[in-house]
């Protein structure tokens, strides 16, 4: 998950949006539908908001670099909720923390004559190299954007519904309408503020993804329920669905079990009903 022009993204690369279109047609060419589904529920408060970064990090790469200024909008309005939930917690701290978990878990490994050592001792740089590059932030991470006058303006009329209109923020209006690379280059500054840490995101979110194989499972009338051992804490629990089913799942737990209760969808009715059917599924609780 890189956040700047320079490094790959998660998402779509800058300026592909329609790369897959027909030659000669404006339209995106229809993207077939995926074979599953994957649902996902943090069970810490860590993993919660790491998977909230990754989504920002990922939404942001898909509209940085595309043509118009709706586009540019959408990207800023990424990066302010981005340093919007760096000014509620330490995630500098918390990343290290997480990093330094992750490799004390790894050097433990080392004994065993079953582990690849030659890929352990590449994780394992890999990290070291991740937790050098947060040590290497000088204060705040961005702390220069949420000093700017002219985002914390943005920032402050995105509160009220429809408040960055071109009539509220003149000098937002005065950006979009400046040539399209001056507003990536902008863009792709501000969003290289994060990119130390959205990488290091990327790979604690990738390890603990890659942690647990995913196993078959059946949630009998439409419910699964699983108890969890609090001395081996999950810290994300992973449902992988058939895209055909009628049904989408929806995830509560914590430390000590969770739930999962498989729901048929309806744009019409108000309310979506829990099916009486079994379903197959296959699941992964990630614990490393």
């Amino acid at each position: 998950m890189s956040t700047s022009t320079t490094t790959q993204h998660a998402g779509p690369r800058a300026g592909t949006r329609n790369a897959d279109a027909a030659p000669g047609s404006s339209k995106p060419a229809i993207t077939a539908a995926p074979a599953s589904i994957f649902y996902e529920q943090p069970l810490n408060e860590r993993t919660r908001t790491f998977l909230r970064l990754e989504f920002l990090f990922r939404q942001a790469a898909h509209h940085l670099g595309c043509e118009t200024d709706w586009d540019s909008r959408a990207t800023l309005s990424c990066i302010l909720e981005i340093v919007d939930i760096f000014a509620n917690t330490n995630l500098k701290s918390e990343v290290i923390k997480e990093l330094e978990r992750h490799a004390g878990n790894l050097k433990r490994l080392d004994q065993n004559p079953a582990v690849d050592h030659t890929q352990l001792a590449r994780l394992m740089e890999h990290i070291n190299t991740h937790i050098d590059a947060i040590h290497d932030i000088n204060g705040q991470v961005a702390g220069n954007l949420k000093d700017s006058e002219f985002l914390t303006s943005i920032r402050q009329r995105s509160a009220i519904p429809g408040g960055t209109c071109d009539f509220d923020l003149p000098a937002f209006h005065y950006w979009l309408q400046q040539p399209n690379q001056q507003r990536i280059q902008d863009l792709s500054r501000w969003l290289g503020c994060f990119d130390a840490i959205g990488l290091a995101i990327q790979l604690i979110l990738g390890m603990t993804r890659d942690s647990t194989p995913l196993k078959p499972a059946l949630a009998e009338n439409g419910v699964y329920q699983r108890s969890l051992d609090p001395n081996l804490p999950c810290q994300l629990v992973r449902i992988e669905v058939p895209a055909g089913l009628p049904y989408f799942a929806e995830l509560s737990g914590g430390r000590h079990r969770f739930t999962a209760r498989f729901l048929q969808f309806s744009a019409v009715e108000g309310r979506a009903r829990q099916t009486d059917q079994d379903v197959e599924f296959r699941l992964a609780c990630c614990v490393i």
